[in-house]
């Protein structure tokens, strides 16, 4: 029988900090900090200027150290976040054909797009079922292959290594990026927002490219195919080594990534963000795998994502009650993916998130499901 009171959490079961979603993700203080008051006068002026221009370049040479670009590779940005960057490579990065790894909802989302482009040819796809993913691998007749680091739907993760082949690498890393290993050497456009491991806001995409991309880009941009204005990379290239974007940007996601970018370079760099997230992940996915009713998503150990963990419950557990018991303790945003319709949570475990929370958050769902609260 279930009990219909909601559980109310001991002290001791309430994380420091209860924001779990997997974007937006928890922002940290020092950032509204830095957004409220240490950058007095950069909110409301142009875009432009010296102000703002100067922490775009400091975002730019802050991820170039974090990735460790190799040489001749730049930071580029502009607006849109990633679905805007999908509809941009459309025009301006594949010339012929596309290959992609469709795994879930987002690694798809790339491939359907080059797919309704009329001046494309139909891309390969390779496709696994949600909760699992298919290996790199050359395509052939693709001029550029595709693939999610990590499916945010799902939680699996696809390591970033660069198949047999001359096509271009490009990796949509939006929920990956700078919380997971990644030779840049090895791909040539890493694309992502910056709401998930960067706790900043959409709406901006920012991407590590090759000289070969930007080759690319510049010679498709030379063609004469038609590309808008919004979408076109030869414009977001020429904007951002200036250190600005085409369109206006929201300065505060600015001010709040910037402040994450140096936060996650003084703080080990990605090889300590990549700790930090490896201790989260061995933390809830060890829990899940003793548990007597809660199982992780993702079987293959090796495909687990070290930043957005799902964890399947048996049907005696209804796992919304959780979400919702926990939502009223102030321990927000563990629904599961919506399309993915699993009796399942989902829970980010990116870098600003503390282990130590991820560690009482498990303790947490033991009470209430041993509270008899979420009895299916």
């Amino acid at each position: 029988m279930s009990d219909t009171t909601t559980p109310t959490l001991p002290a001791e079961l309430i994380p420091h900090d209860g924001r779990f979603g997997c974007g937006p993700s928890k922002v940290r203080d020092s950032q509204i900090t830095n957004v409220s008051k240490g950058n007095p006068g950069i909110m409301g002026t142009s875009h432009r200027q010296p102000a703002v221009k100067n922490v775009v370049g400091s975002i730019r040479e802050g991820l170039s150290e974090l990735f460790q670009l190799p040489e001749d590779y730049e930071i580029i940005l502009s607006l849109g976040g990633a679905t805007a960057f999908w509809d941009a490579a459309t025009f301006g990065l594949i010339e012929k054909k596309s290959g992609h790894l469709s795994f879930g909802e987002f690694s798809s989302k790339f491939a359907s797009a080059a797919k309704k482009a009329p001046w494309l040819e139909e891309p390969t796809v390779v496709s696994s079922e949600p909760g699992d993913a298919p290996a790199p691998q050359p395509m052939e007749g693709c001029d550029l292959i595709g693939w999610a680091h990590n499916e945010t739907s799902t939680g699996a993760m696809v390591p970033v290594t660069r198949p047999d082949t001359d096509a271009l690498i490009a990796i949509d890393a939006t929920s990956g990026a700078g919380g997971l290993p990644v030779d840049m050497s090895q791909v040539d456009a890493y694309y992502f927002s910056p709401q998930k491991c960067f706790a900043s806001d959409g709406g901006l995409w920012f991407a590590a490219m090759s000289p070969a991309a930007i080759e690319r880009i510049g010679k498709i941009a030379a063609s004469d195919r038609f590309i808008p204005a919004f979408l076109n990379l030869q414009t977001a290239v020429d904007n951002s080594r200036k250190n600005q974007t085409y369109n206006t940007p929201a300065v505060s996601t600015l001010l709040l990534m910037d402040d994450q970018v140096r936060w996650m370079n003084n703080n080990g760099g990605l090889a300590g963000m990549v700790d930090r997230t490896t201790e989260s992940s061995s933390i809830l996915y060890g829990w899940a795998d003793n548990h007597e009713v809660a199982s992780c998503y993702v079987t293959d150990p090796a495909k687990r994502s070290l930043v957005v963990g799902t964890i399947d419950f048996a049907d005696s557990i209804d796992a919304a009650k959780i979400a919702s018991a926990l939502r009223a303790n102030g321990i927000v945003d563990v629904e599961p993916y919506r399309k993915l319709g699993r009796n399942q949570l989902r829970i980010g475990m990116f870098p600003a998130i503390d282990s130590a929370d991820v560690r009482t958050l498990t303790q947490a769902i033991d009470f209430i499901v041993n509270s008899g609260y979420a009895n299916s």
